[in-house]
């Protein structure tokens, strides 16, 4: 994207509080992100393909190598700054027929983050679109105080909870339809959430959670902080180290030799 781009996608994120960044990484990189999510299907039988979270990738040389790459760093500089860090990052793939729903929820309301800056990179893993459960967000809401999250376990969803549905104007909700390398960023306040996936295409998208090394993870020893650009604050968050690759343990990839 040019300069001129990158502006207006910042500004569009200032007013509705999200914005699309077309065609970021290559077709490679995401052929191999495909493949990851196969791989820790086939590593993780127990979990459903709509919950391999955060606390998978901390031994996962893959994982910290595409969260890393440059061209999402320089779009999360864009909104945290040059010091960046990864609080979390969860693969959300709706197999066809039979994916499941996020409700209606603001993502801040879950984290113990201090203060709430952070922002959300959303990639498309595959082509995410209305009929296979893209992300949908109402746009303004960012403004919103964080609200307690309700539970719901009354139908099959991911979250199993959502913001309270009186507060939600779903007539307002946009589409972000994405094709697979595609980016979306939003506000850790924005109210979003995405349907069921009962078209015969899988719906995957990569969420990854950036902080600037300024935000505080006020849960100690967690699982998937790593800094990723510039420098820590002394005293604030304790980085793990970059794991090592293992052929014997690890999924090949295509610069997996960089990360011995």
């Amino acid at each position: 994207m040019s300069q001129d781009q990158l502006k207006l996608a910042k500004e569009k994120f200032d007013r509705d509080g999200y914005a699309v960044y077309p065609d970021v990484l290559d077709a490679s990189l995401i052929h191999e992100a495909q493949q990851h999510v196969e791989w820790l299907m086939e590593k993780n039988p127990g979990l459903r393909p709509e919950n391999l979270g955060h606390t998978l990738l901390a031994d996962d040389p893959f994982w910290l190598r595409l969260v890393s790459d440059d061209r999402l760093l320089d779009i999360a500089e864009q909104y945290i700054g040059p010091d960046i860090a990864l609080f979390a990052s969860h693969y959300i793939s709706k197999p066809p027929f039979d994916g499941r729903p996020v409700l209606w929820h603001q993502d801040g309301s879950y984290w113990p983050l201090e203060p709430m800056n952070v922002v959300t990179l959303w990639l498309a893993v595959d082509d995410s679109l209305p009929e296979n459960g893209c992300l949908r967000v109402i746009p303004g809401t960012q403004t919103m105080e964080l609200q307690e999250m309700k539970t719901n376990t009354t139908t099959a969803n991911v979250l199993e909870s959502e913001v309270d549905p009186a507060l939600v104007e779903e007539d307002k909700a946009v589409d972000l339809i994405l094709r697979a390398g595609g980016v979306s960023v939003h506000h850790p306040s924005i109210i979003h959430g995405s349907e069921a996936n009962h078209s015969p295409l899988r719906r995957c998208g990569l969420t990854i959670r950036y902080i600037p090394t300024s935000t505080l993870i006020k849960v100690p020893q967690w699982p998937s902080a790593f800094l990723l650009r510039g420098n820590a604050v002394p005293g604030i968050n304790d980085y793990l180290p970059f794991p090592k690759f293992d052929e014997a343990r690890h999924m090949p990839f295509q610069s997996s030799e960089e990360w011995k």
